[in-house]
């Protein structure tokens, strides 16, 4: 789905001075996997992912999508940000809805979608609410309605949780979870938290400090097995924590 080849980015500051962020990176995603992304702050992982999403282009080397160079952004890609960007004098629905009104989708059609999804993420009763009528864990849930109503083969999540309360989180993990098992995405997903990461991912990336760069790739085969679980019994399995302290340890070095 998604191939990486020897990928770096340098920028400038403000100063002039030339910023190595990520070094030559190569990476394959397949399609359907949920893959997390943990390292310390400035080590590539934001830059990584935008140039996934076709925000950045790369200083060298190229970024594919289903054998595609990525140019820019694209409707096979969405992306939820930390911060829910809903537009307030828009309704939930009109939220949702909103990149399908954009490509010219009927009115009925597009209510129908928005409602699905909306459903889907425990917000079916909240349609013709505004934003600012939800709490931030809510405005969270309608942005991945709105980015899962267009249908993309990729979300790509930028620390989507990381602003929330714990019992939110672990909230929108499950749900997360449960929703990227019924629709088979294939997801991106960066977070600081090595829990987090380890009870989302089917694999996690570990990157080290700038210039950004891959210092572990490993499989997370207990979500395949241990699914059945809620995210309490899971994270006290003994195969969760040495997992979870196998990422943590390549983070600290």
């Amino acid at each position: 789905m998604i191939q990486i080849k020897e990928s770096e980015h340098v920028y400038f500051s403000d100063s002039g001075e030339a910023v190595h962020a990520l070094a030559p990176t190569t990476l394959d995603i397949p399609a359907g996997q949920f893959l997390c992304v943990v390292g310390p702050s400035g080590c590539g992982k934001t830059t990584l992912l935008k140039q996934i999403a076709g925000f950045l282009r790369p200083t060298r080397g190229e970024v594919l999508v289903r054998g595609k160079n990525v140019t820019g952004p694209g409707a096979e890609r969405g992306v939820v940000f930390q911060h829910p960007n809903l537009y307030p004098w828009f309704s939930v629905e009109e939220n949702v809805s909103l990149g399908l009104r954009l490509r010219g989708v009927g009115r009925s059609e597009r209510s129908r979608t928005a409602r699905e999804y909306l459903e889907m993420v425990g917000l079916g009763s909240f349609c013709d609410a505004k934003p600012y009528e939800l709490s931030g864990g809510m405005q969270q849930r309608a942005q991945i309605a709105r980015v899962l109503a267009n249908s993309p083969e990729i979300i790509l999540m930028d620390e989507p949780f990381g602003a929330l309360d714990a019992l939110t989180r672990e909230r929108l993990q499950a749900d997360l979870l449960a929703l990227q098992r019924e629709t088979h995405k294939t997801v991106f997903f960066i977070t600081h938290s090595v829990e987090e990461a380890v009870f989302l991912g089917d694999r996690v990336i570990v990157m080290g400090a700038r210039p950004g760069h891959i210092v572990l790739d490993v499989p997370i085969e207990l979500s395949m097995h241990a699914g059945h679980l809620l995210g309490p019994e899971m994270k006290s399995m003994q195969e969760f924590i040495e997992l979870r302290d196998l990422v943590a340890a390549a983070i600290t070095g």
